[in-house]
């Protein structure tokens, strides 16, 4: 029993002394620690979201903004009445947050873009270090290009809180500092005539001013609703347009590679021009077709019709968009020089416009048939790459810049929704210049391929396009381009804003001139479905045909 009590004695002796070691560790040595732990669980970091900048269009119209959204502390949404009267209480746990929208939904997604989450491996890298988990970023179109631009800076609040975690009392705050707003060269008088013209049709239309490369509007089919992934987020329809074969999300006026067909004769005709080859006078008998070796060369009206057109100068080629005119002018040039010509268009290369997703097209070359094919450089390739067939795809955008160049005389412009005009010469000669517009009115006059416009005024000038995609006749690409009005003078009409209701200090078609490019995907014929859809664009956005406001963000 002795034995038994002093064991008990000890064992109470070694667990005190347990206890009061570690007393002394917790309290004396460690305790200035856990003081800062227990001040850091009695304090909370609130993140104030900074109020994202709008983006504008030309005319003062929000294309992209922000809705208040009002949360209590704990997160929970409040009705605005609640949240107003907190705010005249100056009650500081009230939190505002903010909801992007895109009043105009589908009718400007490719521009506006959208917001999505950032992960993990943009936090890390240097350019969005600043950022957290769940904080929302640009994911297309203006929101990624210009994000750091748009999204300010956050601020924060310091709170202490109880045991329920309640706020207590502020300890400290610092505002956000909103983003930028952004204003661009977009006109929604013309990106709405677009939108309504070009309803249930898959391809691009791009109208830009000539003078400058400021795109005026820019419009993709399909679209999608850039509010499905904020305002209305609906996650089972945006898998559904993730996996939609039509690729919603493409941008085709800048992402869309196509086959440019007969609009390229206007790159073959410069450089027939300032090489020498031609002039205003020389002519090519059109045979119908050209025949090398086995191979048949034909002229779109032979195969489709049977007939010739006789002797051919360069106005009437542009005009009938004769094919022997320049399967001849490419074979005088040779390869070299007509890519040389081709490379001072742009062509192959990407424009530069501030928006994320451009590609650069395709100029195919002799060097690049051989390391990748392993074959020669025929004349037939010369042919095809003269009328814009074979390997050579360009973009909408790329065929729009290719057409500003004859309208403005000579400049090549490089394309923005913002920012400044940056503009360089081409080099070729006016008088070139100036024969190849009189032959782009040709076009788009009696007798001309451009038939929509016969009789319309103000004058156009034009050029239309069917690029062949293998099986002659079958899901060809619709081109169609223009200048106008031809002339600057005034096409007559309103501007209208989006509404419909007029603008005093929007400018009319008579104080600028714009270049519109139309594609419509495996449409057909250039003259008989792009060029009606060109002429139905400005007729809307002149008021002739204005129907009401479309619906744009339902999907």
């Amino acid at each position: 029993m002795n034995f038994s009590l002093r064991f008990f004695r000890w064992l109470v002796f070694i667990v005190l002394g347990i206890f009061l070691t570690r007393s002394i560790d917790l309290m004396l040595i460690k305790g200035a620690y856990f003081r800062k732990l227990s001040d850091l669980n009695r304090v909370r970091r609130i993140k104030i979201l900074p109020a994202r900048g709008r983006i504008i269009d030309s005319n003062g119209l929000d294309l992209a903004r922000n809705a208040v959204e009002y949360l209590n502390e704990a997160g929970e949404k409040l009705s605005r009445e609640i949240a107003l009267k907190m705010e005249a209480e100056g009650n500081e746990n009230l939190v505002k947050n903010w909801v992007r929208e895109y009043p105009f939904g589908l009718m400007a997604a490719h521009i506006t873009g959208y917001l999505g989450e950032i992960s993990s491996e943009e936090i890390s890298s240097e350019v969005k270090s600043d950022l957290e988990m769940s904080d929302l970023v640009g994911r297309s179109g203006l929101e990624q290009f210009y994000d750091s631009f748009l999204r300010g800076l956050p601020g924060e609040r310091l709170v202490e809180v109880g045991a329920k975690e309640e706020v207590i009392r502020q300890l400290a705050k610092r505002e956000a500092k909103a983003g930028e707003d952004l204003v661009l060269t977009l006109d929604l008088n013309w990106q709405r005539a677009v939108w309504e013209a070009f309803s249930g049709k898959k391809g691009a239309v791009v109208i830009l001013s000539p003078e400058t490369g400021a795109v005026l509007a820019l419009v993709s089919q399909p679209s999608f609703d850039p509010n499905l992934f904020t305002k209305n987020r609906d996650e089972e329809k945006i898998f559904k347009l993730l996996n939609d074969s039509d690729l919603p999300f493409l941008n085709r006026a800048i992402g869309g590679a196509y086959p440019p067909g007969s609009t390229f004769k206007i790159v073959t005709a410069i450089a027939g021009l300032e090489e020498n080859e031609i002039d205003a006078d020389k002519e090519v008998e059109d045979t119908g077709e050209i025949k090398i070796g086995e191979w048949r060369f034909g002229n779109w009206y032979w195969l489709e019709y049977g007939r010739t057109e006789g002797m051919v100068n360069l106005v009437k080629a542009l005009k009938r968009s004769n094919d022997i005119y320049f399967y001849k002018v490419g074979e005088w040039l040779g390869i070299g020089r007509l890519l040389s010509w081709a490379d001072k268009f742009n062509t192959g290369r990407i424009t530069g416009i501030d928006l994320p997703g451009e590609v650069a097209g395709f100029l195919p070359s002799p060097s690049w048939k051989e390391e990748t094919r392993g074959e020669r450089w025929f004349l037939g390739n010369t042919y095809h790459l003269a009328i814009g067939q074979g390997d050579l795809t360009m973009t909408p955008l790329q065929v729009a810049l290719e057409t500003a160049v004859i309208a403005s005389g000579g400049k090549l412009c490089r394309p923005h929704l913002s920012g400044g005009v940056g503009c360089s010469e081409l080099g070729a000669d006016p008088k070139n210049i100036d024969l190849i517009k009189e032959g782009m009115i040709a076009v788009c006059s009696s007798g001309g391929t451009g038939f929509p416009f016969f009789d319309f005024k103000p004058q156009v000038g034009c050029k239309t396009g069917t690029a062949e995609l293998g099986d002659i006749g079958k899901n060809s690409h619709a081109w169609f381009t223009l200048f106008y009005p031809a002339d600057n003078e005034s096409g007559g009409g309103q501007n209208k804003d989006i509404s419909g209701v007029a603008l005093d200090d929007s400018p009319g078609v008579g104080q600028q001139r714009v270049v519109i490019t139309v594609l419509v995907e495996k449409g057909g014929s250039g003259a008989y479905v792009a060029a009606p859809i060109a002429k139905e664009i400005i007729e809307r956005y002149e008021g002739r045909q204005l129907s009401p406001k479309p619906v744009v963000s339902d999907q």
